[in-house]
Parts: C-alpha cells; sequence; structure tokens
C-alpha cells in the first residue's frame, strides 16, 4: 500500500529584512524563506525555527504544506523545493516553498520505499542492490503520495529485480520516469566474496580446534606437574 500524503500546517510572517539583514532573522529564531511557483508573485516569508525544523523533520517533497501567511484569511498551499543548511552544525539557514494550485497538474518526486524480505536473500542465494531511489511524476497536487512502496517479496531468485514498469502507481498519477529503469534487483555474490565468507569460516574453525588443543595440552601439563610434586 503506497502511504497516501497528509495535509501539514505551518504558520508564516511575510518578510520586509532582505540580504545580509537576515542575520538579525536568525539570531531571533526566525528562518528566512520565500514562496513562488507559476503563475504566482513570489513572497519572502520568515518562519519560527523551531516550527519548520520540526516540519522538515517529518516532511518530503511530495508532501502538501498549508502555509498559513500572518493577515491572509486563506492559507497558501506548498510544497518544499529547497532546504539550505549550515554545513557544521546543521540548523537550517534558508526553505523554499513551491506554490500550487490544487486544479493545476505538477511534476514531482515521489520516493520509493522498500519493503518486505526477498526470499533470495533470507536463502543467502545472493545480495540486493538498489538502482532509483525516486521518481518523477506529474499530477494533481491531492494526488501525491508520500512514498510508492516497492515489494522486494517478489524477488524469489537470482537476476530477479523490479523496474519502474513493475510499480503499483496510484490512480492520477502519470510516471515520467523510464518504465525501464531498475529500482532494485538480486544478484549472485561474487566469487571473492564466497571465497572470502569461506575463508573466514575456516579460520574461526581452526581457531577453534586451535582453541580446544590448547585446552588439553593445558590440562596435560598441569597433570605432570602434578605427578612431579
Amino acid at each position: 500500500m503506497n502511504q497516501q500524503a497528509e495535509q501539514v500546517g505551518l504558520d508564516a510572517e511575510k518578510r520586509a529584512v532582505l540580504g545580509r539583514q537576515v542575520k538579525q532573522l536568525r539570531r531571533d529564531g526566525l528562518v528566512p524563506g520565500v514562496m513562488y511557483g507559476h503563475g504566482f508573485d513570489p513572497v519572502h516569508l520568515q518562519f519560527a525555527e523551531r516550527s519548520l525544523t520540526t516540519l522538515l523533520s517529518h516532511v518530503g517533497g511530495s508532501q502538501l504544506v498549508s502555509i498559513k501567511i500572518k493577515g491572509q484569511k486563506e492559507p497558501q498551499m506548498a510544497l518544499v523545493r529547497d532546504v539550505q543548511r549550515d554545513p557544521i552544525r546543521g540548523t537550517v539557514l534558508h526553505v523554499d516553498f513551491y506554490h500550487v494550485t490544487m486544479t493545476e497538474r505538477l511534476r514531482a518526486e515521489i520516493p520509493l520505499l522498500l519493503e518486505g524480505e526477498s526470499p533470495a536473500l533470507a536463502a543467502n542465494e545472493g545480495i540486493l542492490l538498489q538502482g532509483i531511489s525516486t521518481i518523477e511524476v506529474e499530477c494533481l497536487p491531492g494526488d501525491l503520495v508520500d512514498a510508492i512502496e516497492v515489494d522486494l517479496s517478489e524477488l524469489t531468485e537470482v537476476g530477479h529485480s523490479v523496474q519502474v514498469a513493475d510499480l503499483a502507481i496510484p490512480a492520477g498519477i502519470d510516471v515520467l520516469t523510464d518504465p525501464e529503469e531498475m529500482v532494485a534487483w538480486v544478484t549472485a555474490m561474487a566469487e571473492e566474496e564466497v571465497i572470502e565468507e569461506e575463508e573466514a569460516l575456516e579460520l574461526e574453525l581452526g581457531e577453534l580446534e586451535g582453541l580446544e588443543e590448547g585446552e588439553v595440552e593445558g590440562e596435560g601439563e598441569e597433570a605432570a606437574a602434578e605427578e612431579e610434586e
């Protein structure tokens, strides 16, 4: 089952401070941002850092955000388009929102979520490789989903794969990514990996045998010492 996107809200205020002066905003616990879109005049905004950080930790690029701008009656619907962070502290420095109209189709990236277990992996017959992790789609904003699940239980043998064409796409969503793009597949372990595993097992067995022999020799030496006494 694909995860239906849930609408979340965020409060904002229009921002008059621009350029280098935004440093003072950050000192005051505010994060500068902008909202733009097709047929929509860009609006400079500012957000409470705590509220914005909490939202960004739960929202992806395919989840609608209802932005309530102070002084406006109706909220604006948008998608997170870009987030700039401090490279050391990881704090949010700036955020871009893309304004959407609920009656106009848009393009977005939807993440792919690997679910289940491949029988081939469970039997240690191969290893799992993942190709693309997102797909590009076109749809109405209300048809967006948080993620599209990829069922790994279908990969029953080495050589089996899941392509974009095999994904269960919800109604109303048109996939723009090449249908032959590989999402996940099971491949045989390389000969070197098999040899390494065998050598590791032999080493472990050798160590165990060495320990057992050492214990026997130690017991014999102790017995001989007792006899001499």
